[in-house]
């Protein structure tokens, strides 16, 4: 059984990991963390638990956090991971290049996986994407991420974590070659172009187009649930409570390269 604290507790994706440990028969929620000017600081959360700041925790009371806030509150977080010497999931996305370096120095302390998206689909999307772009080089690499009207970054984490991923199946870095947002529709040779909708209630849609004069393939993922990234969540934390201080990501729980290595064998 681990010891869970959600940070981020109130929003949408706090309370869907927060529903999911309500059934669960492993895992148990000891904190539903928020902001110290949340609206709904030192409300019940359930019968037994309010939601607090996290000020109050003790070290021995959590295995691991899952944050799902949002990037301002990286720092403080990461405070509290440490404070706390609790395992840390981060599954907020938008974060500057000094963010990522904030996430790598606390990763020399306590463990820490970063997600950009907690979908296990979304993690072998990545890894396909890798490849498509290595065994077709000379493929137009253009990326379509759709999302609900809400959301506050463009393109999406995980439209970027694609696009990282496609960079590095040609041994190129994605600030190499990214065009970003393409608003004149002129296209440059080798360069890697977004496309970004917003509208209603869509949960997130990504497709990755490699074309070829006369053909295209196309790589998509969609989500038709929330708990999909809940459950992927979860299933990082239970991983990740048992791990060494140091950075991880979401393909290092599924030992994709163990059996990528396998498969090769049987080729």
């Amino acid at each position: 059984m681990i010891r869970v604290a959600v940070i981020g507790a109130s929003g949408r994706m706090g309370q869907a990991v927060i529903n999911e440990l309500a059934s669960a028969t492993d895992a148990k929620l000891v904190a539903a963390i928020v902001s110290s000017n949340s609206k709904v600081l030192g409300q019940q959360v359930d019968s037994s638990l309010r939601y607090s700041d996290g000020s109050e925790l003790k070290p021995e009371a959590v295995d691991v956090l899952i944050d799902f806030s949002l990037p301002a509150a990286l720092i403080d977080n990461l405070q509290l991971a440490q404070r706390l010497q609790a395992a840390v999931v981060i599954c907020t996305t938008g974060f500057t290049s000094e963010q990522h370096q904030l996430l790598d120095q606390a990763a020399a302390h306590i463990a820490v996986l970063y997600a950009a998206n907690t979908s296990v689909g979304i993690c072998l999307l990545e890894q396909l994407v890798t490849l498509t772009s290595a065994c077709l080089p000379d493929a137009d690499i253009e990326i379509l991420e759709a999302h609900h009207a809400a959301k506050r970054d463009g393109p999406s984490g995980t439209a970027l974590l694609l696009g990282e991923a496609a960079a590095k199946g040609r041994s190129q870095r994605l600030h190499e070659v990214s065009a970003g947002v393409r608003a004149d529709g002129l296209r440059e040779s080798g360069s890697i172009g977004f496309a970004v909708l917003r509208a209603a209630d869509i949960i997130g849609e990504h497709t990755v187009y490699a074309a070829q004069p006369g053909e295209r393939l196309e790589l998509s993922h969609r989500v038709s649930d929330r708990r999909v990234f809940a459950r992927g969540a979860l299933h990082a934390a239970h991983w990740l409570s048992g791990q060494a201080a140091g950075r991880y990501r979401l393909a290092d729980t599924l030992q994709m390269e163990q059996h990528l290595r396998q498969l090769l064998s049987e080729i």
